[in-house]
């Protein structure tokens, strides 16, 4: 398969694909007499792998970590489970910092009266810095 093929089989672009391969994250990839690259099944398999890690938002050195535990045979679930419980925490704390992002501009949005005069608790907030647990006042 060349890789406009793959990129369609595996909603990828071919930049995102060449640049996995520049990674590492692929085995060495056949390439004609003319340049062009020729994937395996088992490439295509390892690009849908890197395509859905990073759709629940691995960081590309997380897959790295999780694809040499997929090539290793001795591997342990145990670390698997490990890495994950790694990253749903680090999501925890992302909701977290967008909830908190999201009351500071509620508050904010909540606050200005949009009665069209030049004052504007949102234009005031973002100036002073305004903490997402103090209160907005009316602007």
């Amino acid at each position: 398969m060349n890789i406009n093929e793959v990129a369609k089989l595996t909603e990828l672009s071919p930049r995102q694909i060449r640049e996995y391969e520049k990674l590492g994250l692929l085995q060495t990839i056949q390439r004609t007499d003319s340049g062009y690259r020729v994937f395996s099944d088992t490439q295509l398999q390892r690009l849908k792998f890197i395509k859905h890690a990073r759709d629940v938002g691995f960081s590309l050195a997380q897959i790295e970590a999780l694809l040499a535990l997929q090539d290793n045979k001795e591997r342990s679930n145990a670390q698997v489970k490990a890495l994950t419980r790694n990253h749903i925490n680090e999501l925890s704390d992302k909701i977290q910092q967008l909830q908190s992002m999201k009351a500071t501009l509620q508050g904010w949005h909540d606050s200005c009266l949009g009665d069209g005069s030049p004052n504007c608790s949102i234009l005031k907030g973002l100036q002073d810095g305004v903490q997402n647990d103090s209160v907005p006042h009316r602007v």
